[in-house]
């Protein structure tokens, strides 16, 4: 099994970082030199003859669903000897979205997308027998995705299987050996249920199950009733498929909607929440400066990738894992970076193998390094100098503001923010 190193090259692909490593593949970020795109690279673990088979028959299932919900297979081939699936690269999975606040129409959303992408599998045959938040990818506006078809099986009239999936989310048939399409509708409950309840119930799975009370809450009892059905311990008494708990579901939202328009006519109150207005009054001033087109991972509020904290919420480096302007992530922190750099500007991370002496200009440096051997250019923001490393010490003062902030001296947006983005100490309003 091959490691890769971040700014390694592989084939046509130049590695990123690793984003995960698991018993049966690790996955990389890497950049297609060709296509000029970022992509995953999933490179199995392979086990002999058999193992070599179910890696290829993920690739022929992936490339058979075509759907807007479910993860493309960009390309499969051996480089060095190592078998390489190409796939579209995502900002997170669903588990690492779940754990942070979210309104209950994303949830919804979210929701509808996830069973979109399972009936689409269901009316092909396809059983994917390992349905967990971890295998369904978050893309830009709030795209889902449906992965990992690695344990996926081919309905035929008779259907041999192991016990293969998640523990976590698997149904007790499943973890027999006797996977059905109900299976699948079992391990989408308890997913649906601990995204909006946020808690994942338990073996023996009796009704109430835990999180119930929080799950009534903020749900309306039509959904609650819909995971409820999906949940049964007995297949027979579950939805027949996906596509038959998507129908529930979208009579259900879909009731939803015409409530809300009713209100609305009644004089309900319509049109774009305070935050929302303040947001975007705040980008008209701000934006082309601080350069924020990421949403934080808390709030969704506007940030830029050099934020260390979120100004609306306070959220711990909120714009992590989105998309950057520059050529390559630092391995650290994933922040962009540019190929002559050194060092991580934003992080103090470890140095990076150099792949060019060539320097190049570029407009978003407007100051220099203190540091009298160096004189490197600087980005605005910027932490620390990318050719020396040197901890930038002059304060940098934002435009159009005249506030900064009273434990770091960085300029900030005080009548906006809550909170110093670059050191997360709250704003005074005197």
């Amino acid at each position: 099994m091959i490691v890769l190193r971040a700014r390694q090259r592989f084939g046509k692909y130049r590695i990123l970082g690793r984003i995960a490593s698991g018993p049966l593949a690790d996955v990389y970020r890497a950049y297609d030199t060709i296509q000029q795109i970022k992509v995953a690279l999933k490179l199995p673990k392979e086990s002999g003859d058999a193992g070599r088979e179910e890696i290829l028959h993920e690739v022929r299932v992936a490339t058979k669903l075509q759907h807007p919900n479910i993860l493309s297979v960009l390309n499969a081939s051996y480089i060095e000897n190592q078998f390489v699936i190409a796939m579209q690269l995502g900002d997170e999975s669903l588990a690492d979205r779940i754990e942070r606040r979210t309104s209950l129409a994303r949830k919804l959303d979210l929701a509808g997308q996830g069973l979109a992408a399972l009936a689409h599998a269901h009316e092909h045959r396809i059983i994917h027998c390992d349905i967990k938040p971890e295998n369904f990818i978050l893309f830009p506006e709030n795209r889902l995705k449906l992965a990992d078809f690695g344990f996926a099986k081919r309905c035929l009239r008779t259907l041999k299987a192991s016990g293969s999936g998640t523990i976590d989310y698997i149904a007790p048939e499943q973890a027999m050996g006797r996977p059905k399409f109900q299976s699948d509708v079992f391990s989408m409950g308890l997913v649906l249920y601990r995204m909006f309840s946020g808690t994942l119930p338990e073996w023996p799975f009796e009704w109430p199950l835990a999180g119930h009370d929080k799950l009534n809450v903020r749900v309306r009892p039509e959904l609650i009733e819909v995971l409820r059905k999906a949940i049964q311990l007995d297949p027979a008494k579950r939805y027949r498929d996906a596509s038959q708990m998507l129908a529930d579901f979208e009579r259900l939202h879909s009731g939803a909607r015409k409530q809300k328009r009713a209100r609305s006519k009644n004089g309900a109150r319509r049109g774009a929440s305070w935050r929302q207005m303040q947001w975007r009054e705040f980008q008209r001033h701000f934006k082309a400066q601080l350069d924020t087109r990421h949403q934080c991972r808390s709030c969704e509020g506007p940030v830029s990738e050099s934020m260390q904290a979120c100004p609306w919420c306070g959220f711990d480096h909120p714009s992590r894992g989105a998309e950057t302007r520059m050529p390559a992530h630092c391995p650290r922190c994933e922040r962009g970076v540019k190929n002559d750099w050194g060092y991580c500007a934003w992080c103090y991370g470890p140095g990076f193998v150099e792949e060019t002496t060539r320097q190049y200009p570029d407009r978003r440096y407007t100051a220099r390094c203190a540091n009298t051997r160096c004189r490197g250019p600087l980005m605005p923001f910027m932490r620390y100098c990318p050719h020396c490393r040197m901890k930038v010490r002059k304060p940098w003062k934002l435009k159009g503001s005249r506030h900064s902030c009273r434990a770091c001296g960085w300029g900030i947006a005080r009548d906006y923010w809550n909170f110093c983005a670059w050191c997360r100490e709250p704003v005074r309003r005197e």
